[in-house]
């Protein structure tokens, strides 16, 4: 199993060093990955351009921003800005991973609907490859932004967890990146019977790929204090109450727990794992890469 790490987009007083520092760091370990995710409200840093920079300081790991909440956005200025990001990782290195969200807040922060926003991702994706394929997006007008260096572009994951967003994903989709938050197998596993049973409904031809995905943190000191005040801020928004009974659920705060949990993943059948740490202190990569380098 391939195992990535996801840079710490939510923590405030991030800066350069820091930033460039997860992302070298990152390429010289063993992971296979760097990947960002996106929120609107809160200490977060834009996540296109944190991954432009992170491309532009590697040359080896994959960059996938997981996830674009794409129904936030125009889908035309996505392609754009991923046909970009394409251009400055180099050949292959990008993939983008794609889903709805769940914070209303965000898409009202930026004046988006949050109404039929599953309906719109269908629609958006088949826009995102129309553009890579060079189709103008009016008629008569000219092509949008570089050609990928992959033909139809980057391969397309969807961030999913209920069976109607399954099978929505299954028309389009390369494959699923799914979450348990403490990485355990049941959940994970339940998860990657979904994607193919799906994929078989939607008569694809080949398997999905496979990502899943929980919260860690090996920081030096207080590590599971630090990792439950992370999962209960990125999760307040849907309630203190909800909140406080995840944070008391995460307990991958040891090199013990934290191999349990991606044993945990590669047994449930996933090809890759992005892990989200709880810190943003560099000490998370390194530690890190002792505990999977050595599995």
């Amino acid at each position: 199993m391939k195992i990535g790490l996801c840079l710490p987009y939510t923590k405030p007083g991030l800066d350069r060093a820091t930033l460039l520092g997860w992302a070298r760091a990152i390429e010289a370990g063993p992971f296979d990955s760097i990947s960002c995710g996106e929120r609107v409200i809160g200490p977060t840093v834009s996540l296109g351009a944190t991954l432009a920079a992170a491309a532009a300081v590697t040359e080896r790991v994959r960059i996938v921003p997981t996830l674009y909440v794409l129904p936030m956005h125009d889908a035309v200025a996505v392609a754009q800005e991923v046909a970009t990001l394409d251009a400055l990782a180099g050949p292959g290195r990008v993939e983008v991973c794609v889903g709805v969200g769940g914070r209303e807040a965000d898409y009202r922060a930026i004046g988006a609907s949050f109404a039929k926003r599953h309906e719109r991702m269908d629609e958006q994706v088949a826009r995102m490859r129309a553009i890579w394929r060079g189709e103008p997006a009016f008629p008569g007008g000219d092509p949008i932004g570089q050609r990928p260096s992959r033909a139809g572009g980057p391969p397309i994951l969807a961030g999913v967890m209920g069976p109607k967003a399954f099978a929505r994903a299954a028309q389009w989709a390369d494959g699923v990146y799914v979450w348990s938050g403490n990485g355990e197998k049941h959940e994970i596993a339940h998860f990657v019977q979904m994607a193919g049973d799906a994929w078989s409904a939607a008569k694809r031809a080949s398997a999905p790929r496979k990502i899943g995905g929980f919260w860690y943190s090996l920081a030096p000191h207080d590590a599971q204090a630090k990792l439950s005040a992370y999962v209960f801020d990125y999760t307040r928004v849907f309630g203190e109450a909800a909140a406080r009974a995840m944070a008391k659920l995460v307990t991958r705060s040891s090199p013990d727990a934290l191999r349990e949990a991606l044993d945990n993943l590669e047994a449930a059948g996933c090809d890759e794992c992005f892990l989200v740490p709880g810190t943003a202190e560099i000490a998370e990569v390194e530690r890190t890469a002792e505990v999977v380098s050595r599995r």
